[in-house]
């Protein structure tokens, strides 16, 4: 429970910044669908959208599994941890479709969640880091074919 809490009070902070992100950007950019380049605001608002939303799913599953295990309810409570520890969708990968330089919110935002690389499952801080470290947006590709074929030579 004191470790669900924890992740929990930091997901909850880490979502009031890229909320807020993401009203700037949308503010900033209005709805913008016609450039789907990697950067573009069209992207970069797609972008920060599943950053927020895999955010908040990821605080909904803690929030359930901190519920079951205080109603006593082992079994779902196990599950729903399980699912808490999942690696929250869109994160970091929002960021690879978002233009740079990052703000500073997004920025304090991935490294917060970062920090509890260790709650969630795989090597999820590596992969912020190298979002974070990325001098430009990288998604979608220009070259889907070459894009492709790096995926399939990606090591596991």
């Amino acid at each position: 429970m004191t470790e669900l809490g924890r992740v929990g009070r930091v997901l909850n902070e880490v979502l009031k910044l890229l909320a807020g992100e993401q009203k700037r950007l949308e503010q900033q950019h209005g709805p913008r669908y016609g450039d789907s380049s990697a950067g573009s605001p069209g992207q970069t608002l797609h972008g920060i959208g599943e950053l927020t939303s895999g955010v908040h799913d990821a605080l909904k599953h803690v929030a359930l599994a901190t519920g079951y295990i205080s109603l006593g309810l082992d079994a779902r409570a196990d599950h729903a941890v399980g699912l808490a520890r999942m690696k929250p969708v869109g994160v970091p990968s929002g960021v690879d479709r978002m233009a740079r330089p990052l703000s500073d919110a997004t920025v304090g935002a991935l490294e917060m969640i970062r920090d509890l690389s260790e709650f969630f499952d795989g090597d999820f801080g590596l992969a912020i880091d190298v979002a974070l470290a990325a001098p430009q947006a990288t998604y979608p590709p220009e070259d889907w074919a070459a894009y492709q074929q790096q995926q399939r030579d990606r090591p596991e």
